[in-house]
């Protein structure tokens, strides 16, 4: 199947199985390893990119149904040479242990605070309860997000829109 997709602001054709994850697109055809394999069926938050603006687990999303779309991964939060706001905040805050579920923490937050700029502790922990963090760092995403979020309420750019 051909098939032309927007990712990360760049115009992408391909001709590849309909049926074949988004994530297997962006990491082994387009060379993105930023997205990462987690559980397989959807329910880690891993591989957690932006569809249309929109969070879905591309672990579980075929490549037919982003036909035409827009996709934004970690590496598509970049501004240039500058990080996202939230990965500035991430690494201020020290989430990262592992590191594995990082790239699908930031895509969720980067999508509620594109959505609500400030948030309640509440709407934080609502919107990334689908993410799950094997080393337990979910008080510092909390502080991170929350950081952006407060920064941003207050006039700092959160670069590029997710």
């Amino acid at each position: 199947m051909a098939v032309s997709l927007t990712v990360n602001g760049d115009e992408r054709s391909l001709n590849i199985e309909e049926d074949t994850p988004l994530l297997w697109v962006l990491r082994d055809e387009l060379g993105l390893k930023g997205t990462k394999f987690g559980c397989g069926a959807g329910l880690c938050g891993a591989c957690t990119v932006h569809l249309n603006g929109q969070p879905v687990r591309s672990c579980s999303t075929p490549i037919e149904m982003a036909a035409g779309g827009r996709v934004t991964t970690i590496e598509g939060l970049r501004e240039g040479d500058r990080l996202h706001a939230l990965q500035e905040a991430w690494i201020e805050h020290g989430v990262p242990q592992c590191g594995y579920c990082q790239s699908g923490q930031i895509m969720s937050a980067a999508h509620l605070l594109a959505n609500n700029p400030a948030p309640s502790r509440e709407d934080i922990v609502a919107a990334m309860t689908g993410n799950l963090c094997r080393c337990g760092t979910y008080s510092r995403i909390i502080a991170a997000v929350e950081s952006v979020a407060g920064a941003e309420s207050s006039g700092r750019s959160q670069g590029r829109e997710a």
